[in-house]
């Protein structure tokens, strides 16, 4: 496992990372459990949003590929919005024993600049992305505002519809995903949550 701290601490130590707001901390002086913190990119709905990611370490590792998900819910085609799993073929078929932490991190930071909605994770915001793109981003900045403390602003219809729902007994994240899943039209959300 000195290669696992190795790598943590030049994740941690090299400033073009930091500087790109990607950061690692063990979980419990475990380096099996690693803690990622990625800022969202720029130029993206996910800017200045704070995703956390959670990696655990095979035993076999560096010759079997780290396991990555999200702890911080995100809307994207290649990230599963209920459990944060990630497609990444670096976490998959392409892991090769020379790849580290810091290109498993700067890869998932990348990906968020890039969705590919024909290799889906989650087929419902892919779909999305695919047939409404304006709405894909505006529900994209939704998330990262609601679940990542990004400062971009909310929809305010979106907020009003959510209320809607809180106010029917629904829990508030509850509201969020199914109103995101059914293009924030209301009466369907009702539906698809009381049938």
């Amino acid at each position: 496992m000195l290669r696992v701290t190795r790598e943590c601490r030049e994740v941690a130590s090299a400033t073009d990372i930091t500087e790109a707001g990607i950061h690692v901390e063990m979980t419990d002086n475990d380096l099996l459990n690693i803690k990622g913190r990625i800022t969202g990119p720029a130029d993206t709905p996910y800017a200045g949003g704070t995703f956390d990611i959670r990696i655990s370490i095979p035993e076999q590792y560096p010759f079997e590929p780290p396991k990555a998900k999200f702890i911080t819910r995100i809307w994207h085609p290649n990230i599963s919005s209920q459990t944060g799993v990630i497609c990444l073929d670096i976490l998959k078929d392409k892991w090769a024993a020379s790849l580290t932490l810091r290109t498993v991190l700067l890869s998932i930071q990348a990906m968020l600049c890039s969705p590919e909605p024909m290799d889906p994770q989650d087929a419902v915001v892919a779909k999305q992305y695919i047939s409404n793109p304006a709405m894909y981003k505006t529900t994209a900045i939704f998330w990262a505002a609601h679940f990542a403390n990004s400062k971009q602003e909310k929809d305010p219809e979106y907020t009003r519809k959510i209320n809607r729902l809180v106010e029917m007994g629904i829990r508030e994240t509850e509201a969020v995903t199914v109103l995101s899943c059914n293009n924030w039209k209301l009466d369907q959300s009702v539906q698809s949550i009381f049938n």
